[in-house]
């Protein structure tokens, strides 16, 4: 730290409590602003687009400054924390009326973007979880930690992969590290990246701080005591977590080992390709959550994306799930309920702002409503079935609290405590005695004031009261002259004079003391509050886990009901049989009605190579296998005719890849290295969807790649597999391999016309339609004509060069499709206006067309 004496008393205390949090923005309480000074006054003046201005000088030199008012901090802090600040609230907490020299100021909470609780700093239907990673001896561990809820999860992970994928699943608005941490590449791309010291992630530290939180001996009924590097990530987080909440954290609880073998793994590459909960352009619309979540509540919302985030592999959870779903849809449940979840509202995160003893008034009130339903909800949902009721009746009486806030809170209460006002009257007597001693004043002001204009004969005399003058008598100008020489004059304005007397005065100190009485014991009796609300935290948890799971499972079943969606059937066998199945997110923005098709893979077909022309449809129809499997893996109702599903433990796609600038990787990096993190990874039980693999290289490399990677999966791993591809060559693999068989997505040329049927037939696609979605594209028909001409002689060229008795499989021109889809890019135009085919070699010829087909 600088050398203080030579700063301003004042500013020596800012120096000292910034030291102290040397990385994160303080906000220093002045009266009624938030104060920053030096570097983070410049910061904060840059980032919340407010004046940057100077305070005098201190060490001979001005101060930046820069502040936000008290009463409008929220909104500052959220567009801090949605950039990645962290900010320290310093308070004043001295009196300034006894207070020799400055206030005494501290830091009461430092306000995260991963660890924030505040209502208006949240997103309210995501989770907003703070991570912690560690890695050692080869394991990848991971926890996270939802400030909002109290979950707390570990993982260990075999792999960086394996990490990367989780971290993408999260999606953690904070991201803890050790400082020694060598793998930074893994993680430089996410936002609130916070460096930690090593003694954080030691294993005895984390084992004891765990230990204190939960007031155990051990860990051994949690079931983590042998997870030892992903306890040492625990360790860190919940040691940020008491550092930057500074009070007790009595709603994080427990703590829940994620086990990999429980749910079926999705990399970063499926969760992006399938559009689960983000789209392929960043946002949410047209996304499975998008279509699935109509939720009631938004705690209903997130666990719903949790469930889809994390499908599930317990056949007899999944069942339990339908079966509720069914249910609720048998007995004419949902609209029901619906209303009655919808005034439940997020009691998962007003109960953490209870347990941080954070929550407002109207949280408070909000909680209220939220256990008046549940006496309705639980009588709706009694006696239905066996596991529907089973649930419910984990849910505890809570008429007890529900009395409590009644009587204690207003029905309307003013948004912070301070403001006064919040405990109803009839609460409590001492209370109720300095109000009716605060609000008597207006009487008594009326009697005086027409006793004073009596006494002085002066008709413009009239008692008011404001904040910084208090009581006062006043007299017009004219009049003034009149007033009585025991008036003492305390304001003087334009057009009048305001005057004290004796009485008036011990009147006001009367009042004063009664209305500083009276919110002091509010303030007190609201804390109370909390005293009587957190015994019971633990029951209210398990009550708002069981309404959000409820609210979960009432959408589900009116999205099956209004989408037609039916229960899919599960089998231990290695199968997946869907009849007319539907994309459910095309389905849903189609105008026209969509084109069911279906999809049978077993021990017997398990590799299905997908031929059709471009736009025909096959990334839609081999993503809605996946998507369709998933849905059935959280419970849900599925979009088809039927559907039969069997043991699946992963879900693989190599989709549309494109470059990857930022970290200098081209298509064809991109797509093998996704391809080789399928090849390594799958198993038979696995679901592998490939989408025109080797299409960023060279024909003769891409083709070998797809044909290699086709055989690999067919025989090696026998994966359920889906491959699409325009390498027709590939369509004589069922020839020579178990396992495979042919399917096309069908269209129909008329003239130059194309008309995509978007149906899934038996058998290789007859030709690839390429000049006819050129022709659609809008290609000038003369470049089309062209085109034809050229392909044509190409054609001729290596039909004549095959008989020139060269090996078909070196020439590879027996395997060729005469008519292959042409480019619209110009190099392929001039290659085919510039070439003289007369003067060209057969092996020039056989080069040129797979330049042509590659341009593709």
């Amino acid at each position: 730290m600088t050398n203080l004496d030579s700063h301003t008393p004042m500013m020596q205390q800012y120096l000292r409590l910034k030291a102290e949090h040397p990385e994160v923005l303080l906000f220093y309480r002045m009266g009624d602003f938030y104060e920053l000074f030096f570097d983070d006054a410049k910061k904060a003046a840059r980032l919340l687009d407010i004046s940057l201005t100077k305070r005098g000088k201190s060490a001979g030199e001005p101060i930046p400054m820069a502040g936000v008012p008290y009463h409008a901090v929220e909104g500052y802090l959220a567009k801090l924390v949605n950039l990645g600040e962290s900010v320290a609230i310093c308070e004043q907490i001295g009196d300034p009326a006894t207070s020799k020299g400055p206030v005494e100021r501290k830091v009461v909470r430092i306000v995260t973007p991963g660890t924030v609780s505040d209502e208006a700093l949240l997103p309210e239907r995501q989770d907003n979880l703070v991570a912690s990673i560690y890695v050692e001896n080869g394991i990848y561990a991971l926890a996270l930690l939802d400030m909002t809820s109290g979950r707390f999860l570990i993982n260990e992970l075999p792999s960086r992969e394996s990490l990367s994928a989780e971290l993408q699943r999260a999606q953690p608005a904070e991201l803890l590290y050790p400082e020694a941490f060598s793998e930074m590449e893994l993680i430089e791309h996410y936002k609130g990246l916070r460096r930690r010291p090593i003694w954080e992630f030691e294993l005895v530290t984390a084992i004891n701080l765990l230990n204190r939180q939960f007031g155990t001996q051990d860990l051994k009924g949690f079931g983590v005591e042998k997870s030892i590097v992903a306890l040492c990530a625990a360790g860190c987080v919940l040691q940020y977590a008491k550092e930057t909440q500074r009070t007790a954290l009595p709603h994080i609880n427990s703590i829940h080992l994620i086990q990999n073998s429980d749910t079926i793994l999705l990399d970063a590459a499926t969760r992006r390709n399938l559009e689960l909960t983000q789209n392929l352009a960043g946002g949410t619309d047209n996304t499975l959550a998008h279509v699935l979540d109509h939720c009631v509540t938004p705690m209903g919302s997130r666990l719903l994306k949790r469930w889809i985030h994390q499908p599930i592999r317990d056949v007899a959870k999944l069942k339990n799930r339908q079966q509720n779903i069914q249910t609720l849809l048998d007995h004419n449940l949902i609209d029901t309920l619906q209303p009655l979840l919808q005034q439940v509202g997020d009691m998962e995160r007003i109960l953490a702002r209870v347990a941080l003893r954070s929550a407002r008034p109207r949280d408070l009130t909000r909680l209220r409503t939220a256990l008046a339903q549940i006496p309705e909800i639980v009588n709706f949902t009694q006696n239905v079935t066996a596991s529907l009721t089973q649930n419910i009746n984990q849910i505890a009486d809570f008429s007890d609290l529900h009395s409590l806030l009644e009587r204690a809170i207003i029905d309307v209460p003013p948004q912070l405590v301070r403001d006064g006002g919040v405990i109803a009257t009839g609460y409590n007597a001492e209370l109720d005695e300095w109000r009716s001693l605060a609000d008597g004043a207006t009487q008594y002001l009326d009697d005086l004031e027409i006793r004073e204009r009596e006494a002085t004969g002066i008709d413009t005399l009239k008692i008011g009261f404001n904040a910084v003058h208090g009581y006062y008598i006043q007299i017009s100008k004219g009049q003034s002259d009149n007033a009585p020489i025991h008036y003492v004059r305390r304001q003087t304005l334009k057009n009048a004079e305001r005057y004290i007397i004796p009485e008036l005065k011990t009147y006001e100190d009367k009042v004063l003391k009664a209305k500083g009485a009276s919110l002091a014991l509010e303030k007190r009796l609201y804390e109370e509050l909390f005293d009587q609300l957190l015994p019971r935290l633990g029951e209210l948890q398990l009550a708002s886990m069981i309404l959000s799971e409820l609210d979960v499972l009432t959408n589900l079943a009116e999205r099956a009901e209004s989408l037609n969606y039916v229960a899919p059937t599960f089998t231990a066998n290695r199968t997946i049989n869907i009849k007319q199945g539907r994309h459910p997110v095309v389905e849903n923005v189609l105008k026209a009605p969509f084109i069911a098709n279906p999809v049978f893979l077993n021990e017997q077909r398990h590799l299905l190579v997908v031929t059709g022309p471009n736009m025909g449809g096959k990334s839609t129809y081999m993503r809605q296998i996946a998507l369709i499997t998933l849905m059935a893996h959280i419970g849900s109702f599925v979009p088809a005719e039927s559907a039969e599903i069997g043991i699946i433990d992963r879900i693989f796609t190599r989709i549309g890849a494109s470059d990857d600038l930022a970290s200098g990787r081209s298509t064809f990096m991109v797509e093998m290295t996704e391809m080789a993190n399928i090849l390594h990874q799958a198993t038979a039980n696995s679901l592998v969807l490939i989408d025109e693999i080797g299409r960023g290289t060279s024909t003769y490399d891409g083709l070998s790649l797809a044909w290699a990677c086709a055989e690999w999966l067919a025989q090696k791993t026998r994966s359920l597999t889906l491959f699409a591809t325009h390498y027709f060559e590939l369509t004589s693999l069922p020839e020579q391999l178990k396992g495979v068989a042919n399917v096309h997505l069908d269209a129909r040329e008329h003239n130059d016309n194309i008309v995509f049927m978007h149906a899934v037939q038996d058998g290789a696609a007859s030709k690839s339609y390429g000049l006819a979605v050129a022709s659609l594209a809008g290609v000038p028909k003369q470049v089309v004509k062209l085109a034809k001409q050229k392909l044509a002689t190409l054609e001729q060229i290596s039909y004549q060069t095959a008989d020139l008795g060269r090996n078909p499989q070196e020439s590879l021109f027996e395997m060729i499709e005469p008519q292959e889809e042409i480019a619209t890019v110009s190099p392929a135009i001039e290659l085919l206006t510039e070439i003289n085919p007369d003067d060209l070699t057969p092996k020039q010829a056989l080069e040129i067309l797979y330049k042509l087909k590659e341009s593709l």
